[in-house]
């Protein structure tokens, strides 16, 4: 168990240390993530900023999955809900579009200026836990069309199915758990509530509001 998203960071900053991983910036996934990510870029010695990715809903079922899409509109598909569903391409494109310009809207308010250029670079996405990897999924695909280097995904905990599948979008998946009996990611944590847009925010830019605990 961790005892909150910051204990979380903290272990995975000393695994990542311990593995000899380096890096010249960390992101993590709003707004969850940013507490995780947070000591992992301090450890490590290198920025935080973040990746942002939403997931596509279903036409008049917004609640129901079909995928995600990140800023850049780098999608994940979920196939089998879309077929289930009888979607065409164009619905799905209209859900891709619009989670992409809800995932731009969402990191231009934490953003103070421009997205980092990550071209080359060795870049380590974080996130707080891992149960289908949709979000996640997208979020590296878009940088690996960025241009990075190496793209590092570590996160504390998430299924070995997921897990499997996400080491074939990155270079390397670094998981402090990887449990068979997984139900949630909360289900890791003591304290797992709702991190809001402010405190991610404080966390992104260095100042990390007081946690109990």
């Amino acid at each position: 168990m961790f005892k909150n998203r910051t204990d979380a960071g903290e272990q995975l900053a000393d695994r990542l240390q311990s593995e000899g991983v380096t890096a010249d910036i960390v992101l993590g996934i709003p707004r969850g993530a940013l507490p995780v990510a947070r000591p992992v870029a301090d450890a490590l010695g290198v920025p935080l900023d973040i990746a942002v990715a939403k997931k596509m809903g279903a036409p008049n079922n917004p609640e129901y999955a079909i995928g995600a899409a990140a800023v850049d509109g780098s999608v994940w598909r979920n196939e089998e809900a879309i077929d289930r569903l009888g979607l065409d391409e164009e619905e799905v494109e209209i859900e891709r579009d619009r989670a992409a310009e809800t995932a731009r809207e969402k990191a231009e308010t934490y953003r103070t200026g421009s997205a980092p250029d990550l071209t080359g670079q060795t870049v380590v996405l974080v996130d707080d836990g891992v149960a289908t990897g949709a979000t996640v999924t997208a979020c590296l695909r878009m940088l690996r069309d960025s241009g990075a280097a190496r793209v590092v995904l570590a996160v504390p905990v998430g299924p070995p199915d997921t897990l499997d599948r996400l080491e074939r979008e990155a270079d390397e998946v670094i998981a402090l758990q990887r449990p068979t009996n997984f139900r949630a990611v909360g289900q890791f944590y003591d304290e797992f509530g709702q991190v809001s847009d402010e405190e991610a925010i404080e966390y992104l830019h260095g100042e990390p509001p007081e946690q109990s605990g």
